[in-house]
């Protein structure tokens, strides 16, 4: 059969594939574009594999939001330069949308779902094809959903996807003043990078475990530790109130606050006055950006002079 220029654009433009690899596939289908479609997704699986040992500690944060239930993921690619391209941006998108109306507990279990752009593929298969579309290796990092039972779900994209928020207010009072007041805990939360929303979500164990690590640290220092036990115990509470005010959202000072002092308990506690109800964060997710992964040292030109050989 033969291979016309538009059957080429079709396939190209279905799979997003390049063009001599359309048409070698539609050569070796005899011009069958579903077997087509077929053959390079056999493709872009080999291509997969040659690449899945590589690191992928780029990437971005994409927020997908409908009614009350909101959706974040993490896909990374191995380079900035792909996390700006506008197709990859797209795919991470639909992978949002994806977890929006998926169920799965785990990466595992979503991998194995229908692909909603196309029931014929899963989302693992739906992968692959854009790291052959692509040429990076390609990951499905994390994924977390957040149903607003009672008030509502609020999202912050901060630095054009490195980082994502979503933050679930607690409320019987959803107005645009209250969503503006979430979105700018949404920021706090980015620019801060709170642990918890109350110290009630802290265990003891933690605190026992930090009390102690400061107890070692104050006895190894020969002017603290000759201090008397109950100044040491006091020290010891002091700091780890300063810690807790850190990594505790509510106990955080605003960084809005014109005054530079006012918590963001107390801005809550402002905006539930102006609500006439109480308003408060239930919980948050927050995911940056490659946070944990390692990243490959880059050298660009020996890179380009190991492609030359």
């Amino acid at each position: 059969m033969a291979i016309t220029a538009a059957m080429v654009k079709e396939l190209r433009e279905k799979s997003g594939a390049g063009m001599m690899d359309c048409k070698k596939a539609l050569n070796e289908t005899n011009g069958n574009m579903d077997e087509a479609m077929e053959y390079l997704r056999k493709n872009g699986q080999a291509k997969a594999e040659k690449k899945a040992a590589r690191i992928a500690a780029e990437g971005i944060v994409k927020i997908a939001v409908k009614d009350n239930t909101a959706a974040i993921v993490e896909v990374n690619s191995e380079t900035d330069f792909v996390a700006k391209n506008e197709k990859f941006q797209t795919y991470v998108g639909k992978v949002a949308e994806q977890v929006l109306v998926s169920n799965a507990a785990d990466i595992d279990a979503f991998m194995e779902e229908s692909w909603t752009e196309d029931a014929s593929k899963t989302v693992k298969d739906a992968l692959v094809e854009q790291v052959a579309v692509i040429g990076e290796n390609l990951k499905i990092r994390r994924f977390e959903k957040v149903v607003a039972e009672n008030g509502c779900v609020v999202d912050y994209i901060h630095g054009g996807g490195r980082i994502g928020v979503i933050v679930e207010a607690d409320t019987t009072v959803v107005n645009d003043a209250v969503k503006e007041a979430m979105k700018n805990i949404a920021m706090q939360i980015a620019a801060l990078n709170p642990k918890y929303v109350t110290r009630s979500e802290i265990s003891a164990e933690y605190i026992a475990h930090e009390k102690e690590i400061l107890l070692a640290q104050i006895m190894n220092d020969p002017k603290e530790s000759q201090k008397p036990e109950k100044v040491i115990n006091g020290m010891i509470e002091g700091r780890v109130n300063k810690e807790l005010k850190e990594i505790c959202l509510v106990d955080q000072v605003y960084v809005k606050a014109e005054d530079g002092k006012q918590t963001v308990a107390k801005y809550l506690e402002a905006v539930s006055k102006e609500a006439g109800a109480p308003v408060s964060v239930k919980r948050f997710v927050r995911f940056e950006t490659g946070e944990g992964l390692e990243k490959k040292n880059e050298d660009f030109a020996a890179e380009v002079a190991a492609q030359m050989r």
